[in-house]
């Protein structure tokens, strides 16, 4: 007994005389670069929200009738300013040059972005700064990366990861923003770039962090909706069903879409007479439905809150579908899924409305999901998302609805550079 006591203190006392040996990944040269873009992603949100805000609070004391003459000027500026400093592109473009251009996002279009993007959210378009944030933080990490002079994969995941920590900014999601980044630029094979998945989620980590304290965000959900409770297995048909229903709406405001982008495409107009023409229907949108104006993030709230009619919430849902459809074709610059978010919710209240009995949480969520899995083809992600955002900690009825739209979806995607065809090439 005493030998073998003595060999066992031997081994610790050998193990000890050993120097400590560290994970060499965690203080590899590639973690402290994804962390740095997180944290350069993260404070670029912060300032970009920040001069949002206050922009923001600037133009929303024009009320009334005003609304019209401030959201046509400033899409008349928005114009001007594309016209002049350059066309920044849109989602498809970013997913095109990550796919097709070695992951490589150009920052020369940041300045325009930028400008433009904060005329176009802060005046009250139905379009929210994800798409800008996201154009500006995956270029930052192209530009870092040619810094560190990185090529090939390492390259595009660092523009990924770049993209993450904007999502994340914006969502206060780390793993959703990080999988949504990776989700949306390909629809048939979502992890086709799975080694920017850690990238991503760090990048997404360290963002968080410096969003949070810039802008003093706290934890919790977004959106104030009431506890739900499971109630069976019924559950989970009920949430396919009222997926089933906002994939109809999703094709809806695809076709809306593609009818208002005939329209403005019928004859060629300079940039800046599109998005002046778009704030005029914008502004006349606004001025005759309040609550349609801006993307929606602070809107949700009030329809959650709100005590509205049947029929005033029809009329908002059709409305809002077509004021961002106006925005997205007539130039103006932003994101459409947080807006998405604002159909689902008023899909989800009108529901209720017409089956009393249906759980209005359950139904809400489930309209969010399916309508923004089937315009943007992000069902994991959309999960993830909506459970941070709305506090819904079930995440298997979200998972079905958000299947469902995803299945659902028209065989063309939205974004056009989702598409199979331009995949096999």
């Amino acid at each position: 007994m005493k030998i073998n006591r003595r060999r066992r203190l031997i081994k610790t006392f050998n193990l000890l005389d050993q120097p400590i040996r560290f994970n060499p990944f965690v203080f590899s040269r590639t973690f402290f670069m994804w962390a740095f873009t997180g944290l350069v992603g993260g404070a670029i949100a912060g300032g970009y929200w920040i001069v949002l805000e206050h922009f923001t609070e600037f133009l929303v004391q024009f009320q009334g009738w005003m609304v019209i003459p401030t959201m046509a000027i400033c899409g008349l500026l928005a114009g001007l300013v594309i016209h002049f400093i350059g066309d920044p592109g849109e989602i498809h473009l970013i997913v095109n040059n990550i796919r097709f251009n070695k992951g490589k996002l150009d920052p020369k279009n940041n300045p325009s972005m930028i400008l433009s993007s904060l005329f176009c959210v802060a005046s009250g378009g139905s379009l929210g700064p994800e798409a800008p944030l996201v154009q500006v933080t995956g270029s930052t990490g192209t530009w870092l990366g040619k810094i560190f002079r990185l090529k090939g994969e390492e390259l595009r995941s660092l523009s990924i990861a770049g993209m993450a920590s904007g999502f994340t900014a914006l969502f206060g999601a780390p793993l959703g923003g990080s999988l949504f980044s990776l989700e949306i630029l390909h629809h048939k094979h979502a992890v086709e770039y799975y080694r920017a998945i850690i990238p991503a989620l760090v990048a997404s980590c360290f963002s968080y962090v410096m969003f949070a304290l810039i802008i003093h965000l706290g934890i919790g959900a977004t959106w104030d909706l009431k506890a739900y409770h499971y109630s069976g297995v019924y559950d989970f048909i009920y949430a396919f069903l009222f997926g089933v229903v906002a994939t109809i709406f999703g094709w809806i405001f695809i076709f809306v879409v593609k009818f208002f982008k005939k329209v403005f495409e019928y004859r060629q107009l300079p940039i800046y007479i599109k998005t002046l023409v778009g704030g005029i229907i914008l502004g006349v949108i606004a001025y005759n439905f309040p609550i349609t104006r801006y993307f929606g993030h602070h809107e949700i709230n009030e329809l959650i809150n709100g005590n509205f009619a049947l029929n005033f919430l029809i009329v908002i849902l059709v409305f809002k579908i077509i004021a961002i459809a106006v925005t997205v074709t007539s130039g103006w610059r932003g994101g459409f899924i947080i807006p998405l978010f604002f159909v689902g919710t008023t899909l989800g209240l009108i529901i209720h409305q017409l089956f009393p009995a249906v759980d209005t949480t359950l139904a809400i969520v489930s309209c969010m999901a399916a309508i923004n899995a089937c315009v943007t083809r992000t069902p994991m992600s959309t999960t993830i998302i909506l459970g941070t955002l709305t506090g819904f900690t079930y995440f298997v009825p979200i998972l079905f609805a958000s299947l469902t739209g995803y299945f659902l979806a028209p065989k063309i995607p939205f974004i056009g550079s989702q598409s199979e065809k331009l995949s096999e090439e």
